[in-house]
């Protein structure tokens, strides 16, 4: 897996950085705490800039999805220009099995053309599977165990436009059916190759304004004029 250094060593001085927990132990901590944690909180849960700095350190699972397997994996469906857009960890492969029964993957992909890639992770054995959108199915967790956790890292190809547009059909759907979450201000990462469809690969790398921070800043701009 690709990582970032431990710490930063300074002439034998003391490390700047604690070493960073394994994606196995991240989700052991995170099963511990499970009680009140609704799925929509695991959505993004690599994204450094979303809600999940609360419940574990995203940067593990970004490298993760930065990681040679992955990339690896997801290039032999894909080729060689791929996007990370979400990643999703469900602390039983149970409850991706229902999600999938339900025709829900795909149904909140923001991706035109709609095709993609999703990449499952065993956080305990660090098995990687991966298969095309409309290829997978309930079918294919067999060989993961129902009760254990499942990371399900979502691409697309990079010759597909994510669209940002609130009103787009599945930015609806899924603001409507999955109240927290929102992915048309998700970031996303080149992981691979070129973008070839002009894809903002610049919004969401930033934490939002929180309402009552933006509405004081626009009382006290309202007072000083």
């Amino acid at each position: 897996m690709i990582s970032a250094p431990d710490s930063l060593d300074l002439a034998g001085r003391m490390p700047l950085l604690p070493a960073r927990r394994s994606v196995r132990e991240a989700v052991e901590e995170i099963a511990a705490g499970r009680a009140g944690i609704r799925q929509e909180r695991l959505s993004g849960i690599h994204n450094p800039w979303g809600h999940c700095i609360g419940i574990t350190d995203p940067w593990v699972f970004l490298d993760l999805c930065e990681s040679e397997p992955v990339l690896e994996a997801a290039r032999g469906l894909l080729g060689l220009d791929i996007i990370l857009w979400d990643s999703e960890l469900f602390l039983e492969a149970a409850r991706y099995a229902a999600f999938l029964r339900q025709g829900r993957e795909g149904r909140y992909w923001p991706v035109m053309p709609l095709a993609g890639a999703i990449v499952l992770v065993d956080p305990a054995r660090m098995a990687v599977t991966a298969g095309r959108l409309e290829a997978i199915g309930p079918a294919t967790l067999d060989g993961f165990d129902p009760q254990e956790p499942l990371y399900v890292i979502r691409l697309m190809p990079a010759t597909s436009r994510f669209e940002r547009d609130p009103a787009y059909p599945a930015n609806r759907a899924c603001m409507e059916e999955q109240v927290l979450v929102n992915y048309s201000n998700r970031p996303l990462w080149l992981l691979s190759g070129s973008d070839r469809a002009g894809n903002d690969l610049v919004s969401g790398f930033a934490p939002a304004v929180p309402v009552w921070a933006s509405g004081r800043q626009a009382a006290e701009s309202e007072e000083k004029r």
